[in-house]
């Protein structure tokens, strides 16, 4: 107990209080050796069936298609290898909320009843944004939801990089699929003059990558939105529940965290435009406080 006050201590005074490492122990699970060698293989069927038996790897273009899509592949590792053993963040045991805070009142209670929010598992108030995970059995900064495919939850410290992951999937997958349906194409016209002809593991690899690349573009398209809206997972669901509560009761709701596209894209993926598909995390800050469009009104009303 007294190393975890130690670390979480330490974590909050240098303003990184999501990035101390797992205090739960690490499995290699089923979900995540399956993601690793789906990787391998479409990077296999891509770079040595596709590619060779189209173009070529000698060539000009299948040397560059190769290459691109090497960088896709060792991105797409690097960045899942960090969202599973990187810590999505957790509540400091010293935390205690500010009542001077004028967002306390508004952001720092539970649904039901007007008090502080309080972990009755964890023994402790929750920061804005913190739920408790029943799989990680502790409080989560800024949770999102709990993953299965990487054995972790995807929170504050990690969802960026959860985020970029899911980007360069997409993006290689379509390439792949690009490639794939080019050689097709190029099948079906006679265009091949090397011997390369479609053969059944072409065709199972198109029928296991289609969909495939469908799902987590859906997912990629579903946390492009969540980002713009500066919203969790959570959130969201909660948003629903709160909307129809406010129309019920002639009310409107607005999520409280929404300060903007623009403003939302850089809370999360950081200012610099450039760093937004690099899996850095050092612009997130502690996790226990966030900007809301309250405080903002708050600076705009004249004094």
């Amino acid at each position: 107990m007294g190393r975890d006050r130690e670390s979480a201590a330490a974590a909050d005074a240098d303003g990184r209080g999501g990035r101390t490492e797992l205090n739960r122990p690490r499995y290699v699970t089923l979900p995540i050796i399956l993601v690793f060698a789906l990787i391998g293989y479409v990077y296999y069927v891509t770079v040595f069936c596709v590619i060779e038996d189209w173009l070529g790897l000698r060539t000009a273009s299948g040397l560059g298609n190769a290459a691109t899509f090497t960088a896709f592949a060792i991105m797409c590792l690097t960045t899942y290898a960090i969202a599973v053993l990187r810590d999505a963040g957790h509540v400091p045991s010293s935390f205690l909320p500010d009542m001077e805070d004028p967002q306390v009142v508004v952001h720092e209670i539970k649904r039901k009843g007007g008090d502080l929010r309080y972990c009755q598992k964890c023994s402790h108030y929750k920061p804005p944004r913190a739920h408790h995970c029943r799989v990680c059995k502790r409080c989560v900064l800024r949770m999102d939801h709990h993953c299965v495919w990487i054995n972790n939850c995807v929170g504050h410290a990690n969802y960026k990089v959860f985020f970029v992951f899911m980007l360069y999937t997409v993006i290689a997958c379509i390439h792949s699929l690009a490639l794939l349906l080019g050689f097709a194409y190029d099948v079906h016209k006679g265009q091949i003059h090397s011997g390369g002809s479609l053969k059944t593991s072409h065709i199972i690899y198109g029928v296991l990558l289609f969909p495939l690349t469908l799902a987590v573009s859906i997912l990629l398209g579903w946390h492009i939105y969540l980002v713009a809206q500066n919203k969790t997972t959570i959130e969201h669901y909660e948003g629903v529940r709160a909307t129809w509560l406010a129309k019920k009761a002639g009310n409107v709701y607005a999520h409280p965290y929404d300060l903007g596209t623009y403003e939302n894209l850089v809370l999360v993926l950081g200012s610099n435009i450039l760093c937004w598909i690099c899996p850095t995390s050092s612009h997130i800050g502690s996790g226990l406080h966030f900007p809301s469009s309250y405080h903002s009104r708050l600076e705009t009303m004249p004094r």
